[in-house]
């Protein structure tokens, strides 16, 4: 059974820095695009970057463009997502998400399965 589970959220004051990761189960990790979402109450999940099986990684939406990164590790079956230079905007639940292959999509029909998410509050 295809499992992803995030971790890593919390509170965290404006400016600084969180480690999100999401570890896979259940299904051959490495063959899958998996990318990293956050969603507002009340609004759509948005796509922030995704890797793809191939190990390339999109450019960061524009909201959070130069304040993440993002990587994986096959072995570990685990990817991460580096948030840098928080700003109270970016309070939100984080997700990831794997493709339904090896590649990214905007669309998140293409998102074959979903972790559970973890909140993320940037506040002083």
């Amino acid at each position: 059974q295809q499992q992803l589970v995030e971790s890593g959220g919390g509170l965290v004051q404006p400016g600084g820095s969180l480690r999100l990761s999401c570890a896979a189960s259940g299904f051959s990790f490495a063959y899958y695009a998996i990318g990293w979402f956050r969603q507002y109450p009340g609004r759509e999940r948005e796509g922030l970057l995704c890797v793809g099986a191939d190990g390339g990684v999109t450019n960061a939406a524009g909201p959070v463009h130069g304040r993440v990164t993002m990587s994986r590790d096959n072995l570990k079956s685990t990817v991460y997502l580096q948030m840098n230079s928080l700003k109270p905007e970016d309070t939100a639940i984080y997700y990831c998400g794997r493709f339904v292959d090896a590649y990214c999509s905007p669309r998140l029909s293409r998102v074959g399965g979903w972790g559970q998410g973890t909140q993320i509050t940037v506040s002083s």
